[in-house]
């Protein structure tokens, strides 16, 4: 008897989605080019850090956490924020959003993974990685957050790679997906999404050598800013997939995360004027950071244009957001997209240099040792976002291959595919 087609489809399917993946037009070669060439760049300080020590890098005893933890920090917030998809989508049921929430799972895998490599970045020794490593180094679990960090993290990457292949696979096979290899998982990586950057946020809390971290609205304040960076970073991508792209996005999915990001975007300001009142009115060790961070002390002023650039950005989002459009206007998504973009930056400079490196300043001996970034460690920074960047758009190009028919294993007659979606 001749075994059924789908059977030997699999290997067949993984060469078709590497072919999809690795294929467009001159836009698609261009934009990976630059990518990949931005990546090799990285590599190459990375080698040379590896070579040299990390006596190349702004790092000091006193300042030991800096723009590679900092941009994990924010790496993990971007993961969590691509739940704002899922949650829509499952829990309420929205059909619209259910045709692009395979896009927030791509790219909470593209987030994790650039997380983890701006750890491996952050080692003295990453030939030590291994130690990291549940049953094989010394992995110190459960005393150790780090520990706990790295099972959240990992464990969020397998769950949406888990629910990406799978749909993406029963796509392929034109069979409608069973509801109980999927949804469980869905729900689940709900609850992770959270947990990830409250965890991480505990990592930070629970230094009791840092009064700056030493906040219980430290984990919120993660969430709700996880939640805002999250959905405007997918505005605008769905605004581009839909621009470059055949791909059928309408307005609802744009609407609902607007919708979103209207509320934590003046959540997070909100929380962020707590603290500030909190520490600044009553004085003490947890207001010394923030003091230097917002005027300087005895002469040092780095990171005070990070932290005011983070607030007015953070506050021009607000207002545009608000600000009335006409709906009928062709650009009305203008100011929609410059309010994204400036959350977007304004979380990314609020939470790495505006707290990672503030919680060291000053030490725990009450020294002001400054940090400024060194060349070789925005070449590794910038490098790592590149190759975030190849994985998002070769997983989204497979995405939307497979979703618009173009990978069937055999023609589909324009069914129904929203489940499967």
């Amino acid at each position: 008897m001749t075994p059924p087609k789908h059977v030997l489809s699999y290997p067949q399917f993984l060469w078709k989605i590497i072919t999809a993946s690795t294929s467009g037009d001159w836009r698609f070669y261009s934009w990976m080019f630059v990518l990949t060439s931005i990546a090799l760049v990285g590599a190459s300080a990375w080698a040379s850090q590896v070579r040299d020590g990390m006596g190349l890098t702004g790092m000091s005893d006193h300042v030991s956490w800096a723009l590679y933890i900092a941009n994990f920090t924010f790496g993990v917030g971007l993961a969590a924020g691509a739940v704002m998809m899922v949650i829509p989508a499952y829990l309420y049921d929205d059909d619209e959003m259910h045709d692009v929430v395979i896009v927030g799972e791509v790219l909470a895998i593209s987030a994790i993974i650039v997380s983890l490599m701006f750890v491996v970045a952050d080692l003295g020794r990453p030939d030590r990685f291994w130690h990291l490593l549940p049953g094989i180094g010394r992995f110190n679990w459960p005393i150790s957050m780090l520990s706990w960090d790295v099972i959240v993290l990992n464990g969020y990457l397998v769950i949406n790679l888990h629910i990406a292949g799978y749909l993406l696979y029963t796509r392929f096979l034109n069979k409608k997906p069973a509801k109980s290899w999927y949804l469980p998982f869905v729900m689940l990586s709900v609850v992770w999404a959270v947990s990830i950057h409250s965890v991480t946020a505990f990592l930070y809390s629970g230094l009791g050598g840092r009064p700056f971290w030493n906040s219980a609205l430290l984990a919120p304040r993660f969430i709700v800013t996880a939640f805002a960076a999250g959905p405007a970073f997918v505005i605008i991508l769905l605004q581009v997939l839909r621009g470059v792209t055949t791909a059928k996005i309408s307005e609802g999915p744009i609407r609902t995360l607007t919708s979103i990001l209207k509320v934590t975007v003046l959540l997070n300001l909100f929380m962020f004027m707590s603290e500030a009142f909190t520490a600044l009115y009553t004085g003490g060790s947890h207001a010394a950071a923030l003091k230097y961070s917002f005027f300087g002390s005895h002469g040092s002023y780095a990171l005070v244009p990070w932290v005011w650039t983070a607030l007015a950005l953070n506050i021009l989002s607000a207002i545009l957001l608000y600000w009335p459009r006409d709906e009928q206007n062709k650009s009305r998504h203008t100011l929609l997209n410059l309010a994204c973009a400036s959350a977007f930056t304004g979380i990314w400079l609020e939470k790495g240099m505006g707290l990672i490196v503030a919680g060291f300043i000053p030490s725990t001996l009450h020294e002001i040792v400054e940090y400024v970034p060194t060349l070789t460690e925005w070449r590794i920074t910038a490098g790592i976002w590149a190759f975030g960047g190849l994985i998002l758009t070769a997983g989204l190009k497979v995405v939307l291959t497979v979703l618009d028919g173009r990978l069937d294993i055999v023609p589909h007659q324009g069914a129904d595919n929203t489940d499967s979606k």
